[in-house]
């Protein structure tokens, strides 16, 4: 039996999406608690185990809220702006590292952060079950998680040379960059998912339409 491994092209961006998103992550994950004990004013092991349960728990707080929410928005354009706005606020969390002095930074970013993927996650998830190829449901599904890991695997093997070699604040500005091209590959669905840039959305302007949401919404 042959498998083709090739999506079609909504699933194959936003696995792409994933692949920068997560390899620029993965840099954080060997160097973080020693930035936060080693950079941060008061910083411990108990603040690094902190800022981790302050995203764990936010992350999980605002998850199946913001789905229930997309579930009651009948159009793909919902899903597309929330995964679009989510994967932004968490893509700049690494540039807010860059200024933090104290763990009450540190607490914020994390929930942003939190808050960021909960979003994202909620909307990506919606349209890659809609798009996904049919026959290839598990195929799809380990091609995102394999890429995951691979480029998390291959961001940790980098991170902590990087950081001995070029410092936080580079690794922090790479990780930055790899999460808005993370952001970027998304608009390559502009075409796919329909309403998303149709003429009367560009011309009533993004802020009119997220306010139009939760106006029919309260309604």
């Amino acid at each position: 039996m042959k498998i083709n491994l090739v999506p079609n092209k909504v699933i194959k961006y936003l696995v792409l999406s994933d692949l920068a998103f997560w390899s620029g992550w993965g840099l954080i994950a060997p160097i973080f608690a020693i930035f936060i004990v080693e950079r941060i004013e008061g910083g411990s092991i108990v603040v690094v185990g902190i800022a981790s349960a302050v995203y764990w728990f936010s992350r999980s707080l605002f998850r199946i809220p913001i789905g229930m929410f997309l579930d009651t928005l009948p159009s793909e354009k919902d899903d597309y702006f929330i995964l679009v706005a989510g994967l932004l606020i968490a893509a700049l969390v690494p540039f807010g590292f860059i200024f933090a002095k104290i763990p009450l930074h540190i607490y914020i970013l994390q929930f942003f952060y939190a808050l960021g993927i909960a979003m994202s996650f909620s909307g990506w998830t919606a349209i890659f079950t809609r798009h996904i190829d049919k026959g290839k449901e598990s195929t799809e599904w380990g091609l995102d998680s394999t890429s995951i890991g691979l480029g998390a695997g291959v961001g940790g093997a980098v991170g902590g040379w990087a950081v001995s070699q070029f410092g936080f604040t580079s690794v922090f500005i790479a990780v930055g960059i790899l999460g808005l091209i993370g952001v970027i590959l998304l608009f390559a669905l502009r075409k796919e998912i329909k309403g998303v840039f149709e003429q009367k959305t560009l011309d009533n302007g993004f802020s009119s339409y997220f306010r139009n949401i939760f106006y029919k919404e309260g309604k």
